[in-house]
C-alpha cells in the first residue's frame, strides 16, 4: 500500500480521535469498553502504547528486506499466547495511571502520535521495520496495522461512551483494502453493507448472522486474526 497515503490516513484518524475524545469527563474516563478488563481511559492508553513503538523501530538500522505483509502480521501465534495478552493488558493499564486525571490522556495519545507521525513522514519510501515480535515489514504496512489500531478501537471507545462512531474516510479506504482487497467494494454491494457495518462485523464487533456467514463463504473472504 502506498506509504504516503498509510500515512495520511493514520494523521487523520488519531486526529480525529483526539478530537472525539476531548472534553470526556472524569466519570467516562472510567467506563468499561468490549475490550475487557479495560476502562476507556486504559483502551485509550493501549492504542497510544501500540504507536509508541514505532520511534524505537525507527530509529535502528533497517532489516534487509520485507517478508510480512499487514495481512499476514494478524497470523495467529504466539502474538496472541495469554502471557503476551497479560503484558499487553499491562501496558495499557499502567500507561492510563500514570496519565490520569484531566486531560493528560488525551494529551499523552496527541503528543504520541503526531512524534510517529512526524517520523514517519520522513522516511523514504520502501523503509523496512522490524516489530516487536520480529516481523520485517515495509513501514507502509506496519502503518496499516497501527490505522487498524486507532480505527477499531476508535469504534470501541465511541460505543462505550455512547457516542456515534467516527470512522474517517480514509481510514474506512486502508481498512476495506487490507480487509477485502483491490475489489473489496463490489463484495460491500453484494452483501449491502456499508463500511462501518463492515467493520464491526469484520472485527466482531457484531456478530455475522447465518446467511451473513455464508454469504462471506460464498465471496471467499476471510477475516483477519485480530486478538
Amino acid at each position: 500500500m502506498d506509504q504516503g497515503r498509510v500515512i495520511e490516513a493514520f494523521g487523520v484518524e488519531a486526529g480525529r480521535l483526539v478530537q472525539e475524545m476531548t472534553g470526556v469527563s472524569q466519570a467516562e474516563w472510567r467506563l468499561p469498553t468490549r475490550c475487557a478488563p479495560w476502562t476507556v481511559a486504559e483502551l485509550l492508553g493501549h492504542v497510544q502504547v501500540v504507536i509508541a513503538w514505532l520511534p524505537g523501530m525507527l530509529a535502528v538500522p533497517a532489516p534487509a528486506c520485507a517478508e510480512v505483509s499487514a495481512s499476514e502480521y494478524y497470523r495467529a501465534d504466539s502474538r496472541f499466547a495469554p502471557d503476551t495478552n497479560a503484558a499487553r493488558i499491562a501496558l495499557a493499564q499502567d500507561r492510563a495511571a500514570r496519565q490520569a486525571g484531566g486531560a493528560r490522556p488525551v494529551e499523552g495519545f496527541d503528543a504520541t502520535w503526531r512524534e510517529a507521525d512526524r517520523l514517519c513522514r520522513a522516511e523514504a519510501d520502501g523503509r523496512v521495520v522490524r516489530t516487536r515480535h520480529g516481523d520485517p515489514m515495509l513501514l507502509s504496512e506496519f502503518l496499516v496495522t497501527r490505522v487498524v489500531e486507532v480505527a477499531v478501537h476508535g469504534l470501541d471507545l465511541a460505543d462505550a461512551l455512547g457516542r456515534k462512531p467516527w470512522l474517517t474516510p480514509q481510514a474506512a479506504d486502508v481498512l476495506q483494502d487490507l480487509l477485502l482487497g483491490p475489489d473489496g467494494g463490489a463484495a460491500l454491494e453484494e452483501l449491502d453493507w456499508d463500511r462501518l457495518r463492515f467493520l464491526r462485523k469484520a472485527t466482531g464487533r457484531d456478530p455475522l448472522t447465518g446467511e451473513e456467514a455464508a454469504e462471506v463463504d460464498r465471496l471467499g473472504i476471510r477475516w483477519l486474526t485480530l486478538g
